[in-house]
């Protein structure tokens, strides 16, 4: 297997040395979507010893066209993004450990995670990448934020105690606006931004912070436009989550929405009210009648004229309503909770 990464340690900024650091490495992916799918494979081929992904998400046709680690065959089952992930890239590099959970990045979880090198950002939801930007805060973990909409993309790498965090940026800076929803993607903007995130990635974990690109990098491919911003200026002494007095307040989950509408899917998920975990088998005997499909993670059910996708932490996926307070009125009617 040593020739397997040959042409990676012949890259002076890597070598030898960079690649044994690249197996020695744990990096968490949030999401795994178009970036994570992207940022995934991309680290796999690369070496990184260790990679965790995190997807509350499952395998839908619509994914397709830019999400490149899934088939017809995973959206057909349809299969957890996490799952299916962790399949392909076993198949990829059998030499390191990729670890799948399909969920969310709650507090919970991030803080019962161990040790990690680099968080990649592959997230499609302002709310849980604000909560992961505290976490870096907190533990000091370097992270790399990437969006991309349309033919538009945006990245900025954050290191804890140097620049200027996610939170410091929001006054300032638009960093949530339109979505895939409104105004569709393709797939080289994916590419594109997971090239910056990946990149950045490894220069961290090669120990070359030094190396990182300082500014926050945005392109449109369609219309040809590239510009970087320098924001280490925006800095503030006074930032909740990175200033003298942080306090993290995305951390608390209490501060989470317990819905929200998902982006491209004429859909709205909705969270319990609390931590809970739901019983797939008794949801399957009380509405067996109505059982679309499922597997040993999900469960489809069409209930009225919507299809309700249920994992088995109490997150549902309700398809064919875009009104948050509509469908939580629905979840409770038929999840409780």
């Amino acid at each position: 297997m040593e020739n397997r990464y040959s042409r990676q340690t012949m890259f002076s900024g890597i070598g030898r040395d960079g690649q044994k650091l690249l197996l020695d490495k744990h990096v968490l992916i949030v999401g795994a979507g178009a970036l994570g799918s992207a940022a995934a494979e991309t680290l796999a081929r690369a070496g990184v010893g260790y990679i965790t992904i995190i997807d509350r998400d499952y395998v839908e046709y619509s994914n397709l066209n830019r999400q490149q680690l899934y088939t017809e065959n995973d959206a057909a089952r349809p299969m957890p993004k996490a799952r299916a992930a962790k399949e392909r890239l076993e198949a990829v590099n059998s030499e390191i450990t990729i670890e799948a959970v399909i969920g969310e990045a709650d507090p919970a979880f991030l803080e019962n995670l161990g040790s990690v090198d680099v968080m990649i950002d592959a997230l499609d939801n302002f709310d849980t990448r604000m909560l992961l930007n505290d976490f870096s805060q907190k533990h000091g973990i370097p992270w790399v934020y990437g969006a991309c909409v349309g033919s538009y993309g945006l990245t900025y790498t954050i290191l804890p105690g140097e620049s200027a965090c996610l939170h410091c940026l929001m006054e300032d800076i638009p960093l949530d606006g339109e979505t895939c929803d409104t105004v569709g993607i393709i797939a080289p903007a994916v590419q594109m931004v997971s090239s910056h995130q990946t990149t950045e990635a490894m220069k961290i974990l090669t120990k070359q912070p030094d190396k990182s690109r300082k500014t926050l990098l945005s392109f449109d491919l369609w219309s040809n436009e590239r510009s970087e911003v320098q924001v280490e200026a925006l800095k503030k002494a006074d930032c909740p989550s990175c200033g003298e007095q942080a306090h993290y307040p995305f951390l608390q989950y209490e501060n989470r929405a317990k819905s929200e509408v998902l982006c491209g899917r004429d859909a709205v998920q909705v969270r319990p009210g609390s931590r809970q975990y739901i019983s797939l088998p008794d949801l399957k005997n009380r509405y067996e009648n109505q059982i679309q499909k499922e597997n040993p993670y999900l469960l489809v059910l069409q209930l009225e004229d919507k299809r309700f996708v249920i994992f088995e932490d109490g997150r549902t996926i309700i398809h064919g309503e875009n009104d948050k307070a509509k469908a939580r009125t629905l979840y409770q009617k038929y999840i409780g909770g």
